[in-house]
């Protein structure tokens, strides 16, 4: 059993129920143990399988999104997951990709299961995956890009944090501000005070409970967005 098996043989949770638990059920039958327990707050974890089967269903709908999935689109898609899990782990996630990909994704039903029982953090991080998959081939379709937005509506993420997570890769002559969310004329103690608030929401520790995969995986956003402030203070000649 590789790594993405173990994963889902850990639970998958809430994303077992719902029209998650409909898409992924017969997909990841033969690994499944247990179920995650209820949050203290009545809701129920985020396991790693679940946050793992819950990214190949949305990049699964933002492959059928121009109505047709060709090889080169799975092939850009194992690269990203080679780079970010290991050969192993990518080619086990494609064959349940491949599996999804076969079935009616109710986007609208899923975003709303993903909404009513995902931590926020782990949804930002959601959208920060979807948009490196998508560039894996070099480039973010148009049709991708309005996908992912709307799924990032969808499942409860701000306006300005969907704009941040996209500008880490959708670059314009102003990408450095949309990342840390302030106009470009906005002062020097504004500038430092969103830096310092970005890196709070943006700290790798914020998905620490989905395993040390997904929480390694976080940091490229933390990255970007340290990026993003150097780039300001080289304009600026900040301190």
């Amino acid at each position: 059993m590789g790594k993405f098996g173990k994963w889902i043989a850990g639970g998958l949770g809430w994303a077992l129920f719902g029209p998650l638990g409909g898409i992924v059920g017969f997909v990841a039958g033969a690994y499944l143990e247990k179920e995650a327990e209820p949050t203290q707050k009545g809701r129920r974890a985020t396991t790693t399988g679940g946050y793992a089967m819950t990214l190949l269903v949305l990049t699964a709908a933002v492959m059928k999104a121009d109505g047709k999935v060709v090889k080169s689109e799975l092939d850009y898609v194992k690269r990203y997951f080679i780079q970010a899990f290991g050969p192993d782990a990518a080619s086990e996630a494609l064959r349940m990709l491949r599996d999804i990909l076969k079935q009616n994704i109710p986007l609208n039903e899923v975003c709303a299961q993903i909404e009513a029982n995902m931590d926020y953090a782990s949804r930002t991080q959601l959208l920060h995956f979807l948009y490196g998959i998508a560039q894996a081939d070099g480039q973010i379709d148009k049709s991708e890009q309005k996908v992912i937005d709307e799924i990032g509506y969808r499942i409860g993420v701000s306006a300005g944090d969907i704009g941040s997570v996209r500008s880490m890769f959708v670059k314009n002559t102003n990408w450095a501000y949309d990342v840390l969310e302030v106009k470009p004329d906005a002062s020097d103690q504004e500038v430092k005070k969103a830096y310092r608030k970005m890196a709070v929401k943006y700290h790798p520790d914020k998905v620490s409970h989905l395993g040390e995969d997904f929480q390694q995986k976080a940091k490229d956003k933390f990255q970007k967005l340290s990026e993003a402030y150097e780039t300001i203070k080289k304009e600026r000649n900040m301190n």
